[in-house]
């Protein structure tokens, strides 16, 4: 099986940056002129407030995560014999084995597809990691079934050729297995 190396997508992840600081600076204006922004869905300025805080808040790690990602030299998904390697997100895992992999399925939230990789062992993905990243993973895990989320939001790739393959892939991983255990 020949190797895949996927970069992570510079321009995807500055866009990702400067989506950030919009929206921390909106929060900002939320936070110092709530008054501003009542209207008959937030009637009052406290709900306005808080909102702003939740903006500040969330998109500013997410805006400091993706900074980060910008001079991140590692490859974003490897692809190869021994699994899938992804250092895509911030849930990111490292190794997925082959062997270990269940199933893949995709999901869509908001316009924005993920692949779920369904593995025979999840606590075992759970137990890498720890701090937030171990809250990241326990959050997919019941929601999903699966602690385990790959997108191409910060690939240089298309989410579709990227399900393509990673299908092909473990089939034909699947299809080795098989022809081993019949050559035994």
């Amino acid at each position: 099986m020949n190797k895949i190396e996927i970069p992570l997508s510079k321009t995807k992840i500055l866009l990702g940056v400067i989506g950030s600081i919009a929206f921390v600076i909106l929060g900002t204006i939320f936070l110092i002129t709530p008054d501003t922004f009542i209207t008959p869905i937030l009637r009052n300025e406290q709900t306005i407030m808080i909102v702003g805080v939740a903006a500040v808040v969330f998109f500013g790690a997410v805006g400091v995560y993706t900074f980060k990602k910008l001079f991140d030299k590692t490859i974003g998904l490897t692809i190869d014999e021994k699994g899938i390697t992804d250092n895509s997100n911030a849930s990111s895992v490292g190794l997925i084995v082959w062997e270990e992999i269940v199933q893949i399925r995709t999901e869509e939230i908001m316009s924005n597809k993920f692949l779920l990789i369904f593995v025979s062992d999840p606590e075992k993905y759970i137990g890498r990691v720890s701090g937030i990243k171990r809250k990241l993973l326990q959050s997919s895990f019941k929601m999903y079934g699966t602690p385990i989320s790959i997108t191409s939001n910060t690939l240089k790739y298309n989410f579709n050729d990227l399900e393509r393959l990673l299908r092909e892939r473990l089939e034909e991983q699947r299809g080795r297995r098989e022809d081993s255990k019949t050559n035994e």
